[in-house]
C-alpha cells in the first residue's frame, strides 16, 4: 500500500447535547468531575460489503475522552452490543475505571443495523420472546431520524471506517477493538476474514465469544444470535495481531459453547477462562437485578477485575510486544449420564466452585458457590447471568476457620491475583472490600 493512499473513513459531525440512549444499570461515571468530555457524533460514509457492493450509511458514535494532558494516545473502539435489540456498552461498564485512570479514549460504535434502524432482538430482559426493536431511528426520530444503516453485510466496513475517523479525531496512536457477547462474535469474524494491513486496530479484546464464527454476510438484513450459534465452531488466527480472549464459565460449555473452538495460545493470542464467572453478572446489572426475575441471585464473581487487567495487558502488548500472562483453562471433564454422549461438566472443588482457569479470591477463598449457570428452567436472560448459592456457615468455618484466618487467606489470594497479572494493583482495595467474614458466623455481609 502506498503511503499516499487515502483509506475510506467516516465523516464525523457532532450532535447537540441530548439523550444518547446508551445508559447502563450502574451509576454513570461522572466524566465532568475527572475532566473528561462526552460528545455524540453522526458518522457518514460509503461502505463496501464483501460482495463489493457499496452502500451509503449514516450511523452514530459516542465518544468519551480525557483532557489532552492526560490522554494516553490509545482509543478503545467498542462494537456496541445489540442482543437486546437496543444498543448497550457492556465493555464500558466493566472497563470504565481502567479507561479513566489510564487516559484511554473510548468510542461506542453503532456497527449493526438493529441498533440503528431496528429489527429483532436476541434476548428479552423479561424472559419472554424478544420484542421487535425500534432502533435509534424509531426510538427518537427527532434526534436520529436521519440515520441510515444499509444492513449487516456492511457492518464490518462501517466499524472500520468509523473507528478510523475517531482515531484521527482524537489523534490516537493505537486503536483497540473491544466487544462482548454478540459483539465479540462479530470481532471473531473480523479477525478471521477482515483484519488486514489497512486495519486501524492494533489489538483485540474479545470478551465472551461463542465457539461458532458468524457468517460474514447474514442471510437477511441482520445478524441474530440464533444464527450465529448455528454456525460451525472456528478458531481465531494466533499470529495476526495481539488478541486477548476472555471467557466465562457460561461461554465455555454453556450457551455460547466455545469449548469446540478452544485452542492453545499462540504468538499473538492469549485466552483467559475465568473461574466463578458468568456471561453477565451482578456488577453489570447492579441494582436492577430483581427486574430479571431470576430464581436465584445472579453471579457475583470478580470478572470485572480480570477484564481491567486484561485491557491493561493488551494495551502494553500492542505497544511494546510484552505478551500477557498465560492462564490455565477451566477444567472440563465428560459428563457421565446414561444415554447422553458428548456432554461435559466442570470439575469442582469441595464447595462446588470450578477448578482451573484464572483464579480470584472469590473462588479460591470462597464463601459461596459461584456458577456460570442458572437452575434448570430459568429464563434465557437468567441463564446468561449465572447464579450465586450461599453456603452453610458451619461448612465455611470448617474450611476457613475464624474470620481472621479467612481474611488472611483472602488477602493472600488477592496478592496472588495481582502478582500473576490478572488484577491491577489499583484495584487491590476494591477486591479486598469484597471479603465477607460475616458469613462465617451466619451474618449477612453485603454482596
Amino acid at each position: 500500500m502506498s503511503s499516499s493512499t487515502v483509506l475510506p473513513s467516516a465523516r464525523l459531525t457532532a450532535l447537540p447535547a441530548g439523550d444518547h440512549r446508551l445508559h447502563g444499570a450502574r451509576p454513570p461515571v461522572d466524566l465532568a468531575a475527572v475532566g473528561w468530555s462526552e460528545v455524540e457524533h453522526t458518522a457518514e460514509g460509503v461502505a463496501r460489503a464483501p460482495s463489493g457492493q457499496e452502500a451509503s450509511y449514516v450511523v452514530r458514535v459516542l465518544l468519551r475522552q480525557p483532557p489532552p494532558a492526560s490522554a494516553s494516545g490509545t482509543l478503545c473502539a467498542e462494537w456496541l452490543n445489540v442482543s437486546s435489540g437496543a444498543e448497550a456498552a457492556p465493555e464500558w461498564t466493566y472497563l470504565a475505571d481502567e479507561l479513566v485512570r489510564a487516559g484511554h479514549a473510548w468510542a461506542g460504535v453503532s456497527a449493526q443495523v438493529v441498533g440503528v434502524s431496528g429489527g429483532a432482538g436476541s434476548v428479552a430482559v423479561d424472559g419472554g420472546a424478544p420484542p421487535a426493536a425500534p432502533g435509534l431511528v424509531g426510538a427518537d426520530p427527532e434526534r436520529y431520524g436521519h440515520l441510515v444503516h444499509p444492513g449487516d453485510a456492511w457492518c464490518h466496513d462501517i466499524y472500520v471506517q468509523v473507528s478510523r475517523a475517531v482515531r484521527d479525531l482524537v489523534s490516537a496512536s493505537l486503536v483497540l477493538a473491544v466487544g462482548e457477547s454478540q459483539s465479540a462474535c462479530m470481532l471473531a469474524r473480523h479477525l478471521v476474514s477482515v483484519h488486514g494491513l489497512e486495519s486501524p486496530f492494533g489489538g483485540y479484546l474479545v470478551h465472551s465469544r461463542a465457539g461458532s464464527i458468524p457468517r460474514r454476510v447474514p442471510e437477511g438484513t441482520q445478524h441474530t444470535m440464533a444464527d450465529v450459534l448455528a454456525q460451525r465452531p472456528g478458531r481465531l488466527p494466533d499470529d495476526l495481531v495481539p488478541t486477548l480472549v476472555v471467557q466465562t464459565e457460561t461461554d465455555v460449555i454453556g450457551r455460547m459453547r466455545s469449548l469446540p473452538a478452544r485452542q492453545p495460545d499462540g504468538p499473538m493470542l492469549r485466552t483467559w477462562e475465568v473461574a466463578g464467572t458468568a456471561h453477565a453478572d451482578k456488577f453489570q446489572i447492579d441494582a436492577f437485578e430483581e427486574l430479571l426475575g431470576c430464581p436465584t441471585p445472579v453471579n457475583r464473581g470478580q470478572q470485572v477485575y480480570v477484564l481491567r487487567a486484561g485491557l491493561r495487558a493488551l494495551e502494553e502488548w500492542a505497544r511494546d510486544g510484552a505478551a500477557p500472562p498465560a492462564a490455565e483453562p477451566l477444567v472440563v471433564e465428560p459428563l457421565v449420564v446414561e444415554g447422553v454422549e458428548g456432554a461435559e461438566s466442570y470439575a469442582v472443588d469441595e464447595l462446588g466452585n470450578v477448578l482451573g482457569g484464572v483464579r480470584t479470591p472469590a473462588v479460591d477463598v470462597a464463601v459461596e458457590r459461584l456458577s456460570g449457570f442458572a437452575p434448570e428452567g430459568a429464563s434465557l436472560i437468567c441463564q446468561l447471568f449465572g447464579s450465586t448459592t450461599p453456603l452453610p456457615a458451619e461448612t465455611l468455618r470448617s474450611r476457613w476457620g475464624a474470620a481472621e484466618q479467612y481474611l488472611s487467606a483472602y488477602a493472600r489470594a488477592t496478592e496472588a491475583m495481582i502478582a500473576a497479572g490478572f488484577a491491577c494493583p489499583e484495584d487491590r482495595q476494591a477486591i479486598l472490600s469484597e471479603a465477607r467474614p460475616g458469613v462465617l458466623t451466619g451474618g449477612q455481609d453485603p454482596s
